[in-house]
């Protein structure tokens, strides 16, 4: 595994700086790796790196589309197994396979909290608003056996720092308490991923994830706690989960949670996810390669007119079920903050 890799330079290949190959210092070195396995039922068959990493804040690319300019991913490689996984080509920089070495390969930053507690305090941090998901999942099952997050809110919190989660996962209930504290001091945003409920695109698609249902139940328990949480419609997955009935089941779904919002997004394949999801695709629904490779024959992204088609009749069935088609999710804001900050509304980026 080619740990020398991950340097700490910028122009990153992913959503997040943290990607890049230039010639700078390791973010970690390989006498700092720790390999794991657990012989328990929820980790079998999965194997845990333990890293020590030098940075934890990654700055995204000035070139990307992306609306925050920090992140912060306590893990790499994603138990979720979502075969459309844009994240999927960052595991080829370390020799790891990009299909099912994504989904059982996992590295884990186990300083992340105490290394982020560090980095809030230097006097260079501005407190710009950091999100966090956009790479992988920080709720992923690894989270429930290592525990990064609540020291990584505390952080947060501790600092006052505006911040923001996209998540699949219902561990982060687990949370509640720290969230709920952090959302009295500093902008909280909260965005859950869920594309379409159908129960069987769930299985094949997301096979690793809790179910549409028990993701829209953790949109309800936040809401319940006074933390609006927006719902990321993503990924509108075309020929499958794009037919109009189905958009409406989920947009009902999703009203019924309680969501701020709800914003789509349809399915974009970068290398890596491509390859991995058309192989899938080829296994259980081979009519649909053919249209597939004509839909998308121009890159990674669907054309504009069928993105501007979906987003239309999402953002309709938005306004009939009296949900706000594309707010941020209603953070709280900072009564009498106690230093200055640059945040602004959050706004998620997918996992896809």
């Amino acid at each position: 595994m080619r740990w020398e890799n991950l340097t700490t330079g910028s122009g990153g290949t992913g959503e997040s700086g943290e990607h890049s190959r230039a010639a700078d210092a390791a973010l970690f070195g390989a006498d700092a790796v720790v390999t794991r396995t657990f012989d328990t039922p929820e980790f079998r068959g999965i194997t845990f790196h333990e890293v020590r990493a030098r940075s934890i804040l990654n700055r995204v690319p000035g070139a990307s589309r992306m609306p925050f300019e920090w992140t912060v991913n306590p893990y790499r490689g994603c138990t979720h197994a979502c075969v459309y996984c844009f994240a999927r080509k960052t595991h080829s920089y370390l020799d790891l396979d990009t299909g099912l070495g994504f989904d059982s390969q996992i590295v884990v930053k186990v300083n992340a909290p105490e290394l982020l507690r560090r980095q809030l305090g230097s006097r260079r941090w501005q407190g710009e608003h950091i999100a966090m998901g956009t790479n992988v999942d920080c709720y992923q099952r690894a989270e429930g056996r290592y525990r990064l997050m609540p020291g990584i809110i505390s952080a947060l919190r501790d600092h006052a720092n505006p911040f923001s989660i996209l998540t699949k996962g219902t561990l982060i209930l687990r949370d509640l308490d720290l969230l709920t504290q952090a959302a009295e001091v500093t902008d909280v945003g909260i965005s859950v991923s869920v594309g379409f409920t159908d129960p069987e695109l769930w299985r094949t698609v997301e096979p690793g994830t809790p179910s549409p249902e028990r993701r829209l139940d953790v949109v309800r328990a936040l809401g319940e706690r006074g933390i609006g949480c927006g719902v990321l419609m993503a990924p509108v997955i075309p020929f499958l989960s794009d037919h109009p009935d189905r958009l409406r089941a989920t947009v009902r779904a999703i009203a019924a949670s309680g969501a701020t919002s709800v914003t789509p997004l349809v399915l974009h394949l970068r290398p890596g996810a491509r390859e991995w999801f058309m192989a899938w695709l080829a296994r259980h629904h081979p009519y649909l390669v053919g249209r597939y490779e004509r839909l998308y024959a121009d890159g990674a992204y669907a054309p504009k007119w069928y993105q501007r088609r979906i987003t239309r009749q999402v953002h309709d069935l938005a306004r009939e079920y009296g949900i706000g088609p594309d707010r941020a999710g209603m953070p709280r804001r900072i009564p009498e903050p106690p230093r200055e900050t640059d945040a602004t509304e959050p706004v998620q980026l997918s996992l896809i």
